[in-house]
């Protein structure tokens, strides 16, 4: 029981850190698109993602239960032996773990979800078989939803753009324009804040609540999380918040697809709608996908906006991996420990930790930070390199159009009067030369008769 007992705090103490890397590997998925447009300053915006982080892991634990109840059978495992299951649960973090710092050091947006529940299958196949896993509850809560949701988002966020940008106008005479919507990102960004904490935060919640419930220090009669654990996991994703996942912020705030305004306020709408439904009904959904989802939908929806497909690419490639990847992992670390024991628990721990401090040393040789995350930030909290002369919307290109018609038949009746003011000295002129000849021959007329008259008297 003391083994057991150690266990379940190097298990408590392992998923903390996984709550913290959860912060700030999805930090990006609230605050991307309006550091990105210049909504919020960099370190407003993560304090205000840390703040609504904390507040949301209080507001639902339907995923908790999910997690703690649903894609493990812990009867089935429990029967092996309370410390052989705990030693499962620690090794799938490894693989989560890893994982989560893998993505993490390539700024490559993965799920940090996926990438627990891919640690705890693989962990369990390896020790339990396949009669530890509920692969039911894995397609309905995980599977369905993670294909299902960034394709909604996505839609969601790529109808929203086009109704914005259909019903403004670009009135403030800037070079992004509709610059009224920076103030509408502020709120639909702690929407989606609020949302991450409170689907995000649970996950973490599931997996201490279930180590308590194998050891006995919980009933299993249910699986609502106890309030320290609540309240343990919410400081924590709100730390690791805090301190930004700068690199996956770049590439969701510009690597996708330039984000301006009225964009970055549909893809959040967006993401926040989406992810609040999930959470209410207890899908374990992967925030960072749904948010990719509505980045890259919004992106679609803007008039000459350039979507990044190869970066989409590898964060599709990504999203694939991450349940293999970190289920491998897991599944290594869960060999360890059915080899060798409690001794295969402590190596993992080492390794674990040697794994941890490797990629963090590696991140610092090309460190990402709030002042470079965005290579074009300004002062003013600036992200996206805009033109001093933007391209005209349809609107102003109609306008210019009917501006140019309008000169086109000015110079029209111009010409039309200088021509008949041209036709009509030309006909002055002619009326005048046959006055001229006629007067020209009437008197050459009168000459003649006057000669004729002379030569009469003379003879």
């Amino acid at each position: 029981m003391e083994t057991a007992a150690l266990i379940v705090v190097l298990v408590i103490a392992l998923a903390l850190f996984f709550d913290f890397t959860n912060g700030f590997h999805d930090t990006a998925n609230a605050m991307a698109t309006p550091i990105a447009t210049g909504a919020l300053k960099p370190k407003t915006a993560v304090l205000l993602a840390a703040v609504l982080n904390l507040v949301g892991a209080f507001l639902s634990t339907e995923v908790s239960k999910t997690i703690s109840g649903g894609i493990i059978r812990e009867d089935a495992i429990i029967e092996a032996g309370a410390d052989l299951f705990l030693s499962l649960i620690f090794a799938g973090l490894i693989g989560a773990i890893t994982w989560n710092m893998l993505t993490w050091l390539l700024g490559l947006p993965s799920s940090s979800s996926h990438a627990l529940f891919g640690g705890l299958i693989g962990a369990t196949l390896v020790g339990a078989g396949i009669g530890g896993i509920d692969f039911g509850m894995v397609l309905s809560k995980i599977v369905l939803p993670a294909l299902i949701a960034p394709v909604t988002a996505g839609l969601i966020a790529f109808a929203a753009t086009k109704i914005a940008y259909s019903i403004t106008r670009r009135y403030d005479g800037k070079p992004d324009g509709r610059d009224g919507f920076r103030w509408g990102q502020i709120f639909t960004s702690s929407l989606v804040a609020l949302a991450h904490g409170t689907n995000d935060a649970q996950k973490t919640m599931g997996v201490i609540t279930l180590a308590m419930i194998t050891i006995g220090w919980q009933s299993g009669a249910h699986h609502e999380p106890e309030l320290w654990v609540i309240i343990a996991c919410a400081f924590t994703i709100a730390l690791g918040t805090y301190l930004g996942g700068w690199r996956i912020i770049r590439t969701l705030g510009k690597g996708l697809t330039d984000v301006k305004p009225a964009q970055g306020f549909a893809a959040e709408s967006s993401t926040a709608a989406t992810i609040l439904a999930s959470s209410a009904l207890g899908f374990a959904l992967s925030t960072t996908q749904v948010a990719s989802g509505s980045v890259i939908g919004s992106g679609l929806g803007r008039r000459g906006s350039t979507v990044r497909w190869r970066t989409a690419g590898r964060i599709g490639i990504g999203w694939l991996l991450t349940l293999p990847a970190a289920g491998g992992v897991g599944a290594l670390a869960a060999l360890l420990v059915v080899w060798l024991g409690n001794w295969g628990v402590a190596i993992d721990a080492v390794i674990a930790v040697l794994i941890i401090l490797g990629l963090y040393m590696r991140s610092r040789r090309n460190a990402v930070t709030p002042a470079n995350a965005m290579s074009d930030v300004a002062e003013s909290g600036m992200a996206i390199e805009l033109p001093d002369t933007p391209p005209p919307t349809r609107r102003q290109q109609r306008i210019e159009q009917a501006k140019a018609e309008a000169r086109a038949r000015a110079e029209a009746r111009e010409k039309a009067k200088a021509q008949a003011k041209k036709d009509a000295a030309a006909k002055a002129k002619k009326k005048a030369e046959a006055k001229a000849g006629a007067g020209a021959s009437k008197s050459a007329a009168s000459k003649k008769k006057a000669d004729a008259d002379r030569n009469g008297e003379s003879a």
